[in-house]
């Protein structure tokens, strides 16, 4: 980041009036540069949320002709004007003209201005004054400047005129960038200023600053009429002085220079450590006398793609945890900000993330300076999605991409295009303006040794990871509604973290790029299947995947006890296996804290209660290997219900979490389900037995055994017609009923898979299913259904593992605790946006309470591993294969439940969790219903 461009302020207004400017003479941190600095002001707001009107007029859609104002920067779709178009559709009457009012200083005399537009989407047409300012810029996501000295009334008013096209008048832009797989807007949509340069000037600066503290900084120039002399000192961030300063001289009408040195063992970036500096330039003439200083942040570390192995940062072999995003929010397009771009990051690193690709173009500037704060790798990729540039147009858009990005530490690849579209007359290109010679990707196929195939499946994802090139496919497990992403990563991950040709990957994609329609009173719309791809919903809400990114995705990994058990095994010593999947971080560098937690039981809230917990420091595992976390747990450890562990890294933020349940679902059924002291009546008529326990009444069909009708103080209960098998058959043969102690028995066998059902209400109001069936082979689902009515649900509050559903292929990420949920009827990325979904499979549920219009309906098992169903969710348009089955009814007790698919590929191509469950012969589960008020 260039430290002139850091800390600036705008002051900017709108009409035909005069316009005050704040300008902003940047310092580095810590010291002052030598010479006089680039002054800089905004004519524009800094960003989308802090913005100035201009005035304003669109030529076709809503609002044509009309002029108004706007606020800049913005995409002017969202101020009413114009039309929304995704993808494909051109629009090429539709454009913007923009009027701006300003005052340069007078104390700019002899300065060389430039305006400089950060984007404009898609040509730009620049007068100042009413002169043009230069040719018609072409490209959406770029930087460019114009050279307005000559222009310009200093001291005085002056006009700004922008004419934006939303659409290029080049047809090789419009294929990159207007007919990509994503939504097009128009306007000034990234900040527009002024730069004041002093005659003789630093232009830009390109650092290559390598892991072993060699250093060199290729120094563009401009409007050096003498010989004199370029001084550069390197410093931390807080100005402490690197070593000494270095030169080298500069030759009359020199048009660049090249300043070298050695820093003595530097503290490296890494995306896991991000430090960074800053190098300070002076250029002086032959006397000494600064002309010009400027300043830009680096970053010491050394990136290398060693051909057949891996990709290494510092000498060490890393491993992508990556995603694809795109700068967006429903109401603003494009427009960004700093807050928003720290936001999206943070939800990055809470996903254990440590890379991100810029799809399908470059990013705002402070994206990428949150991303050398932050720490994370980047991808940083010219527009092109399966269309290319043509070699005219494309060449000075590869230049201002990489002269505008070079000295980001965080950037590892540049990207030409995306699945075809590149031209690759522009991959020699890059390395004109990169002194680091980062390597070019083709992404979607192989390229700079690098094999970047999309949508792999999980049989070709396990080839291609055993290979003899290196795999880091630059988009995978699309996230299409609920498929994708969460589903199926865990296999996945085992192959892709696992091989040594192996660079890991990017997730399609960060988030629903779904626009809140301002003229349909802001209802989202999605396009159809194409923009709701995301983890995170369109305002960043976090879906079910979120958690299982994050748990696998996490760096430190707890080997026992079982995830999918979830409960501690009988032998448990207190100790857990620890495995460290950092690159650069010591286990040791980490906090710990456990937790020993008690449930509440129905009725009685949600949560837990912590009855003793400790803080402590990590051992000491070396980054890749494993090692044992020492819990030092009291004594009575086992009498509370579960017990919890976080892991905190270097600055504070939690990697993850583990809830391992202690007790099983049989200590709490004796805990909740408490027999008791009355009795129980029944009585027979043609079509049922009715057995009643004060003013509840239970009636089992004779037809069929199954429940028929429920009733409390004489009010309906609408559960009914269940038992039913999910898959199989079961032929009633008959009934009996008798009195068994404080309660009642209706018994019911079948021949088939079913083979019994026994139902038994007790005097205490608890009413017992136990039923029993057999089946083999494979299915989507195991279990049994019952009905009840959608309508009359109004939440559901439950001890297992939530608070997400889960797919036969996601079972990872949820934890057990006491959730609670309002009745939503989410589609998931299509409509509602509600998370987490209501409706689906729920994993290892202990108990349940429905809340409904009729009352509480609680159901407690009796034994481990219930899989709860509760209804059929809804689902977006054309989901392709993004989808599973369920079974009939709308109530389940299920032993196996479906996985899902994602957009590319069915349930059965993501791997091994993915396929059907594999029934094995008999099943046997009890569960207790009590019907309250």
């Amino acid at each position: 980041m260039d430290i002139n461009r850091r800390k600036v302020l705008a002051l900017g207004a709108a009409g035909a009036g005069l316009t005050a400017l704040g300008v902003v003479r940047a310092q580095p941190a810590g010291a002052a540069l030598a010479g006089p600095v680039t002054e800089t002001v905004y004519l524009t707001g800094t960003d989308a949320d802090n913005t100035v009107p201009w005035d304003f007029q669109v030529t076709a859609g809503r609002r044509s002709g009309e002029w108004s104002t706007i606020p800049t920067p913005s995409n002017w779709e969202f101020h009413g004007f114009g039309s929304y178009n995704y993808g494909g559709t051109l629009v090429p009457e539709e454009k913007g003209n923009y009027r701006h009012t300003f005052t340069p200083p007078a104390s700019w005399s002899g300065r060389r201005i430039f305006v400089v537009f950060e984007a404009a989407m898609t040509d730009a047409s620049v007068k100042v004054n009413g002169t043009s300012a230069g040719p018609t810029h072409q490209g959406g996501f770029y930087q460019f400047r114009y050279d307005i000295t000559g222009l310009l009334r200093l001291g005085q008013s002056n006009l700004l005129e922008v004419t934006v096209s939303k659409e290029s008048s080049n047809n090789s832009i419009n294929d990159a960038e207007r007919r990509g797989d994503f939504w097009n807007f128009g306007g000034l949509f990234r900040p527009v200023t002024l730069q004041a340069f002093p005659a003789a000037r630093i232009d830009r600066v390109a650092v290559n600053a390598k892991a072993d503290g060699t250093f060199t900084a290729d120094v563009a120039l401009a409007g050096v009429t003498a010989a004199g002399r370029v001084t550069a000192q390197i410093r931390k961030l807080d100005g402490t002085a690197v070593g000494g300063s270095f030169s080298a001289s500069v030759a009359s009408g020199a048009a660049t220079v090249r300043v070298s040195t050695t820093a003595s063992q530097p503290a490296l970036w890494t995306a896991e450590t991000p430090n960074l500096y800053q190098v300070e330039l002076t250029l002086a003439n032959g006397s000494g006398t600064a002309l010009h200083s400027t300043a830009t942040r680096f970053g010491f570390r050394t990136i290398e793609v060693r051909t057949g192995d891996g990709i290494y940062v510092n000498g060490k072999r890393i491993v992508l945890k990556g995603v694809n995003r795109h700068t967006f929010w429903p109401t603003l397009g494009r427009a960004s900000s700093p807050r928003l771009a720290r936001q999206a990051i943070g939800l990055m690193k809470d996903m254990n993330m440590n890379a991100v690709r810029m799809s399908h173009y470059p990013p705002d500037t402070f994206f990428l300076d949150l991303c050398d704060e932050l720490g994370l790798y980047v991808l940083d990729e010219l527009t092109g999605w399966q269309r290319r540039y043509d070699e005219n147009v494309g060449a000075p858009l590869v230049a201002a991409m990489v002269r505008r990005d070079v000295n980001h530490p965080s950037i590892l690849f540049w990207c030409n295009g995306n699945e075809g579209g590149w031209n690759t007359a522009l991959d020699d290109d890059y390395a004109l303006y990169d002194p680091q010679q980062r390597k070019v990707l083709h992404p979607w196929t192989t390229f700079s040794g690098i094999d970047t195939s999309h949508y792999q499946t999980y049989t070709s994802t396990a080839n291609k990871a055993a290979g003899n090139t290196i795999f880091m496919p630059t988009e995978f497990l699309h996230g299409l509604y609920d498929g994708g992403v969460g589903a199926g990563l865990n296999d996945y991950w085992k192959v892709m973290n696992g091989a040594q040709r192996s660079a890991g990957g990017f997730i399609w994609a960060f988030a629903d790029e779904s626009v809140a329609r301002d003229d349909r009173g802001g209802a989202i719309d999605t396009f159809g299947n194409r923009a709701p791809d995301g983890i995170l919903g369109p305002y960043l809400e976090k879906e079910a995947s979120f958690a299982t990114v994050r748990d696998i995705w996490s760096p430190i990994q707890l080997n026992s006890p079982d995830y999918y058990a979830n409960t501690f095994p009988s032998a448990f010593d207190g100790t857990t296996k620890i495995q460290n999947r950092y690159t650069f971080t010591n286990v040791n560098q980490l906090r710990f804290t456990w937790q020993l937690v008690k449930f509440p039981n129905p009725g009685a809230g949600t949560g837990h209660t912590v009855t003793a917990e400790r803080t402590f420091t990590g051992p000491d595992v070396a980054p890749g290997g494993t090692g044992s976390l020492v819990l030092g747990l009291p004594a009575d450890w086992a009498g509370n219900d579960a017990l919890g562990i976080t892991a905190t890294d270097p600055t504070g933020r939690v990697i993850t979490g583990w809830l391992w349940r202690i007790k099983k679902a049989a200590d709490y059924r004796s805990r909740i389900v408490v027999p008791g002291s009355g009795s129980v009546t029944a009585t027979e008529n043609s079509t049922g037995v009715t057995m009643a326990a004060g003013t509840l009444r239970i009636t089992i069909g004779k037809s069929n055994g199954r429940l028929t009708a429920v009733s409390r103080d004489g009010t309906a209960v609408s559960l009914t017609n269940g038992p039913a098998l999910s898959v199989g058959t079961g032929t009633f043969t008959g009934l009996s009923h008798f009195k068994d102690g404080s309660g009642w028995v209706v018994q019911a066998n079948y021949t088939g898979d079913l083979t019994s059902v026994r139902w038994r209400l007790d005097s205490s109001g608890w009413l017992q299913m136990e039923y029993r069936y057999h089946r083999t082979g494979n299915h989507d689902y195991l279990g049994v259904n019952l009905d009840y009515p959608e309508s009359k649900v109004r939440s559901v509050t439950w001890l297992g593992d939530g608070p997400y559903r889960v797919w036969k292929n996601r079972l990872r990420g949820v934890t057990p605790d006491v959730w609670t949920k309002q009745y939503n009827n989410t589609a998931t990325g299509a409509s509602g946006f509600q998370y987490p979904e209501f409706k689906g499979y729920h994993a290892r549920t202990c108990w349940a309470r429905l809340g409904t219009t009729e009352g509480n309906i609680t159901m407690v098992a009796a034994e481990e591993g219930l899989f709860l169903r509760l209804f059929t969710p809804a689902v977006g348009p054309d989901p392709q294969t993004a989808t599973a089955p369920f079974p009939g009814g709308n109530i389940s007790f299920l032993d196996g439940i479906a996985p899902i698919g994602n957009k590319f590929h069915g349930a059965a191509s993501v791997g091994p969790e993915s396929q059907p469950n594999v029934a094995a012969g008999d099943y046997h589960r009890s569960v207790y219903f009590l019907f309250s008020a």
